[in-house]
């Protein structure tokens, strides 16, 4: 039997269903939870798969996979594993790209809609007995049919977003690395605009990328600046995609009417403590102040059973797939280049996308 190992199995444990899809691949994984290469390599040297969910898997920790065929991220995200390093030792890296698709896109949503209608500053206001003030705000919310939503990328969870937002008379305008293509835009109703002109004319912006060098802190002080005074910034994909201090920054000086921000660079949310203390961030700091509008919540736009059984199965017929000899389904493998240490052979499905 191969050996596959499991990592964070403390900190995301191996529930019912997810036991049951390993027994169904006759499966037995070995069950780990390290989080430093020290702790990691010695777990995974000789193992002939990887299925990992928070943990940094760098070039140390690549480097001592041995016997590795596969590396299973159970999630979508893979900017914590040295993908070019595994590529480069015939080392498949697969994810789940599609799992929590219309997850995201409802809390997306949802964020948006407690921003427009000061969802946070109506709370504090009942809470302080204010309620002059608060009908105050309330009288400057601004309707929302015919204000613009902007999406930075326009993959799955964007399209989902637009699906949305058009049923809230919403027009959508969206930039994107492949501006020639146009016909998933078009079937939408969406515009595809250069990135200028979307922070311009865009009222709400939402982040909808992956986390790279060339994305890195792409929302920085000089973006948030082309942003139209008195919008509204919501990330759900990765806290590096934005500068926080100069979020922040913009938020207190109102520029920015509000921000609803499920991802972090400068909070850890996969961290272990035993006793839970709020974070010092400069985003947080201002939950309590009654002029500004900012919902924040702990990388949670995935949650759903349905996505939690959906990113399980996903990661398990991944790496059930390569140590049996197949490819898996191809809108899974990362690094589609790679050549593999052992052969693979095309799986019904496979050859079926490849038709």
């Amino acid at each position: 039997m191969p050996k596959i190992v499991r990592l964070n199995a403390t900190l995301f444990p191996v529930n019912a269903y997810e036991a049951s899809i390993w027994r169904q691949h006759q499966l037995e994984p070995v069950l780990a939870e390290a989080n430093t290469p020290a702790e990691i390599i010695p777990q995974v040297a000789d193992c002939d798969g990887l299925v990992v969910v928070s943990t940094s898997l760098p070039t140390a920790v690549i480097d001592a996979l041995a016997n590795c065929r596969v590396i299973s991220r159970r999630g979508a995200g893979t900017d914590k594993i040295d993908v070019a390093c595994a590529t480069q030792r015939g080392i498949l890296v697969t994810n789940v790209p599609d799992f929590c698709v219309e997850e995201q896109a409802d809390h997306t949503m949802a964020l948006l809609l407690m921003l427009v209608r000061h969802m946070p500053r109506m709370q504090h206001g009942l809470i302080s007995g204010d309620y002059a003030r608060t009908r105050q705000i309330s009288e400057r919310n601004q309707r929302m049919t015919g204000r613009t939503l902007g999406l930075v990328g326009f993959g799955l969870s964007a399209r989902a977003m637009a699906r949305r937002a058009k049923g809230f008379g919403l027009r959508v305008i969206a930039t994107r690395q492949n501006m020639r293509r146009t016909d998933d835009a078009d079937a939408l109703g969406v515009t595809l605009v250069d990135p200028d002109t979307l922070l311009r004319e865009s009222d709400f912006v939402s982040l909808h990328m992956p986390l790279s060098a060339q994305s890195y802190h792409l929302i920085d002080e000089a973006a948030l600046r082309k942003m139209k005074p008195g919008a509204f910034l919501i990330n759900t994909s990765r806290g590096a995609l934005v500068d926080e201090a100069a979020l922040a920054a913009a938020l207190r000086s109102g520029h920015l009417s509000g921000a609803g921000i499920d991802t972090f660079e400068g909070i850890n949310v996969f961290a272990e403590t035993s006793t839970p203390t709020p974070p010092d961030h400069p985003l947080v700091k201002l939950l309590d102040h009654p002029d500004i509008n900012l919902v924040l919540t702990p990388h949670v736009a995935a949650g759903s059973e349905q996505a939690m059984q959906d990113v399980s199965r996903g990661a398990i017929e991944n790496v059930a797939a390569v140590v049996s000899g197949r490819w898996p389904a191809r809108d899974r493998i990362v690094n589609r280049d790679v050549v593999p240490r052992m052969p693979l052979m095309e799986s019904a499905t496979a050859a079926e996308e490849v038709v």
